[in-house]
């Protein structure tokens, strides 16, 4: 950082993405400051949590009232939370304090134009309405002036508190609104609001004890509550030493997010893991959840099985296709001594379309295995369309001369699918499926006395909801991550009392 700063790095030198550079702030503290910087790690995991248990409901409630009603409700959902943004701007000012301007700074106090952070708003000369000059500036500004360090006693107590609470209530209802608007800028500047408040307190309360600038506390703060909320701990730690610069506070800055994010999975999961839930998106999470070591993999994989000859009709393809929505079908031959049936491979949905509009069909079932279909297409015919929905059924049109006719499958079949034993823990089989990033996992039967196949697992197949739905039984209570944890601390504490008496 010193080498780009002295121009080594040319005009990668300055600026880019430390915007709230405080690299030059000595970092020292002192052991007992550890205290207060892990309070905020666990205040942080507890307005995370409770952000995310909020905002959940109010999501809920979004949803539901755009999908039941028409556009008209989007906008006066807009409207109704823009009036409410609006009212807090332009009256919460009037409960902000009249400081006197600081004496050992550049910039002009208070500012007379739009821009700047010294906003008068009703203070005579030489003083500045600090609450006013947090709402009225933008919100790269305030976390700068947040951040700002040798600045002590440019907020009060209740300039701060009120400020805490209009973002974190405004960041509640604003996000889900039909707009484009993030949570990153609204957490930061709550946590960091808090932030700066315990510095304050450190102050107040050891003036030579507490070595932490208030800003810092406050850049602490702001890595509390975006632990506490996303959960992203190697993610935020590196966004915040770009963004500050300040390489000394990484360890502090750890701390809290090791805390903070502790807390918070106690409770629930964090708020973009509970939005992918409530918009039933099938998102796979790093481990399988212990009640699946209980299950095997026939107990979850699809019934409707859909299955397709080796050499098939266009008719039945047609319809395979219109009827269902499934994205790969097993390919199945017989044996031509046994006559017995036999799992010849996978082949894909988009291939299948790709076959019907190449239209190279059969007039009968050839006799041989030998085919020369695959000469007919280019291996570019059956990759993704860059842009666009892709090719549907409907867009093929085919005469009652071609539906009689036949397609020969087995040149375009994957004769190498991953495939696991219907007996397996439906754990392995999650480990498999989302370690491979596959996409179908063909379930075998173990003992071969009947179909070569018992079914296909997809990522819906492992969702929690639908496993769930066949078995309620295994329907976790509320409240049994905290279960676990405490009693994991309630045995370590039994093994400490044991050590004692023996």
């Amino acid at each position: 950082m010193a080498y780009c700063s002295d121009g080594g790095c040319g005009l990668f030198g300055s600026g880019g993405l430390i915007i709230y550079n405080i690299g030059d702030v000595s970092v020292n503290f002192r052991l007992a400051e550890l205290l207060p910087v892990g309070i905020l790690g666990v205040i942080g995991g507890i307005f995370g949590c409770m952000f995310t248990l909020i905002n959940g409901r109010i999501l809920r409630f979004y949803f539901a009232l755009h999908t039941n009603n028409g556009p008209m409700i989007k906008i006066l959902h807009v409207a109704i939370v823009s009036l409410i943004s609006t009212a807090l701007m332009i009256g919460l000012p009037w409960l902000g304090d009249c400081i006197e301007c600081p004496t050992n700074i550049e910039e002009t106090c208070p500012t007379t134009e739009k821009s700047g952070n010294f906003k008068r708003f009703r203070c005579p000369d030489g003083h500045y309405n600090d609450l006013a000059s947090l709402i009225f500036d933008v919100n790269n500004e305030v976390v700068r002036n947040l951040f700002s360090v040798g600045t002590t006693n440019e907020f009060t107590y209740k300039t701060l508190f009120i400020y805490m609470v209009q973002s974190y209530g405004l960041a509640l209802i604003t996000y889900g609104t039909p707009v484009p608007s993030g949570l990153f800028l609204p957490i930061m500047i709550t946590g960091a609001s808090y932030g700066r408040i315990t510095g304050m307190v450190m102050r107040s309360l050891s003036p030579g004890l507490s070595e932490l600038d208030e800003g810092l506390y406050a850049v602490l703060g702001a890595a509390s509550f975006l632990g506490g909320a996303m959960r992203m701990t190697v993610s935020i730690c590196v966004i915040l030493l770009e963004l500050t610069n300040n390489l000394f506070l990484l360890p502090l800055t750890m701390l809290v997010l090791l805390i903070s994010k502790s807390i918070g999975d106690l409770f629930n999961l964090s708020v973009f893991d509970q939005i992918i839930h409530l918009k039933g998106l099938p998102f796979l999470e790093e481990h399988a959840d212990d009640y699946m070591k209980h299950l095997k993999a026939h107990d979850v994989c699809s019934s409707s099985l859909v299955t397709l000859d080796a050499v098939e009709s266009v008719r039945k393809i047609v319809d395979t296709l219109q009827r269902t929505d499934h994205n790969a079908f097993p390919v199945i031959v017989k044996d031509e001594v046994t006559q017995q049936p036999i799992f010849h491979g996978l082949i894909l949905r988009s291939h299948l379309l790709v076959l019907l509009r190449g239209r190279h069909f059969l007039a009968s079932v050839p006799k041989d295995s030998a085919s020369d279909a695959t000469k007919s297409f280019k291996s570019v015919d059956f990759g993704k369309p860059g842009a666009g929905r892709g090719m549907s059924i409907r867009h093929i049109r085919l005469n009652p001369a071609e539906l009689e006719m036949f397609l020969d499958l087995r040149p375009f079949t994957n004769t190498s699918p991953y495939t696991v034993v219907d007996t397996i823990s439906l754990s392995k089989a999650y480990a498999v499926f989302r370690g491979l990033g596959l996409r179908h996992l063909c379930v075998i039967p173990k003992i071969q006395s009947g179909f070569p196949i018992a079914g296909i697992l997809t990522r819906h197949d492992f969702i929690e909801e639908h496993i769930l739905m066949k078995f309620p039984h295994l329907k976790r209570a509320k409240w049994t991550p905290l279960q676990v944890h405490l009693s994991a601390i309630r045995k370590v504490l039994d093994f400490r009392n044991l050590c004692k008496l023996s």
